[in-house]
């Protein structure tokens, strides 16, 4: 870490701070009732392409129900830790997923969903900034590994003003929608992190 970045002084300095909550987001446990908005979106067949690599099979609200009950109150916290974001009207705007946690070497992943109505606002930045702050600075991880579909250019955007940098292509890994795709592999270490929030806390 650079000699600018003081989390004494942050920490000391800080005491009506929520470590959970941004400027647009706040993190919380996913509760029972995050089922019925979750259950709304399956319809969102592009979305859900773009994020699995492939279109789901139509779901009932109960099989959502049955899903999300895995996760309420950090239930499968050995598995990784899924989060309900809302926005600070209290809206339940989305998911955010820490995950491939390997405590070795020090990485980690994440997986992200904003539902429709309430993409495009900043949401997802700032619930991923969030995410990678606990992960560098309470976990002590030091790298994160992400990736999209080549040619997602909002997830590439998105990725990139959190300070990831691309790190190569895997050519032709994906099938979906008839075409074979490239994986688009990025990387962000914690130093990384720390320049890229100075420039934009």
């Amino acid at each position: 870490m650079t000699s600018e970045w003081n989390p004494k002084e942050f920490i000391f300095n800080n005491t009506d701070y929520n470590f959970w909550q941004g400027n647009r987001v706040i993190l919380r446990a996913m509760k029972e009732t995050d089922a019925t908005l979750r259950n709304e979106e399956t319809n969102d067949s592009n979305g859900f392409r773009l994020m699995n690599w492939g279109v789901e099979l139509p779901k009932s609200l109960d099989m959502d129900k049955a899903e999300v009950d895995e996760w309420v109150d950090f239930k499968d916290y050995e598995n990784g830790l899924l989060f309900s974001i809302d926005n600070l009207l209290g809206e339940h705007v989305g998911a955010i997923y820490l995950n491939s946690i390997d405590m070795k070497n020090g990485t980690f992943s994440f997986g992200i969903r904003i539902y429709r109505p309430f993409r495009n606002k900043g949401y997802a930045q700032e619930a991923i900034r969030i995410v990678l702050r606990y992960a560098f600075f309470e976990l002590r991880l030091q790298k994160c590994n992400s990736g999209c579909v080549d040619g997602n250019q909002a997830s590439q955007i998105m990725h990139e003003k959190v300070g990831f940098i691309v790190e190569g292509r895997v050519r032709r890994t994906i099938y979906m929608n008839g075409h074979y795709y490239n994986d688009l592999k990025l990387g962000l270490t914690v130093e990384e992190f720390i320049e890229n929030e100075k420039a934009d806390p």
